[in-house]
């Protein structure tokens, strides 16, 4: 389908000044009559300013129901796998994107393990984010009852890192005697 571009984005001369907000409401408008033109909602609408340019692509259509010896077979979407349940308990979050070391340098003891206690401000991991080296530092003090990323794998912003034992001693989900091994 192709639609004409309005007089304030196409016209080749250009003696005649257009403020920035003219282009803006001429591609506004441009991209209005397209997605009500259109037969179906696009999945993305693309708009550029810099040499105009509209953009929209769609999903690929639905298929139709199969069928099998003349009887309907309904189509099951696949499962959606569900999100990983967040953690019982206070956890320490990364406080950015980037790839989780438990340890400052390769074959060095972690920073912290299970059943170490830590206080606020002290240093458990780094996160290198674009080759930086950041710390993770502790928010709060408390026993370190399970860590909860492995070492190397990418983290994202307030994933939790760690899983801190209840204020009682006792890590969520878990008895003393279990602490006590």
């Amino acid at each position: 389908m192709t639609h004409p571009l309005p007089r304030a984005v196409s016209s080749a001369d250009q003696t005649d000044e257009r403020t920035v907000e003219e282009v803006l409401a001429a591609v506004r408008h441009t991209a209005a009559d397209l997605l009500a033109t259109s037969p179906q909602p696009p999945s993305t609408l693309n708009v550029r300013i810099g040499d105009v340019a509209v953009e929209m692509a769609w999903q690929p259509p639905q298929v139709a129901p199969a069928t099998v010896d003349g009887a309907v077979v309904p189509l099951v979407p696949a499962p959606v796998p569900a999100a990983p349940a967040a953690p019982a308990g206070p956890t320490l979050n990364a406080a950015t994107v980037g790839t989780f070391y438990r340890a400052p340098a390769p074959g060095a003891p972690p920073f912290v393990s299970e059943g170490d206690e830590v206080s606020p401000g002290q240093q458990v991991a780094i996160i290198e984010a674009m080759k930086l080296m950041l710390p993770v530092e502790a928010e709060r003090g408390g026993r370190v009852a399970e860590v909860l990323v492995a070492d190397g794998e990418g983290v994202e912003y307030g994933q939790p890192l760690f899983r801190l034992a209840s204020a009682d001693g006792a890590a969520e989900g878990t008895d003393e005697s279990e602490l006590a091994a």
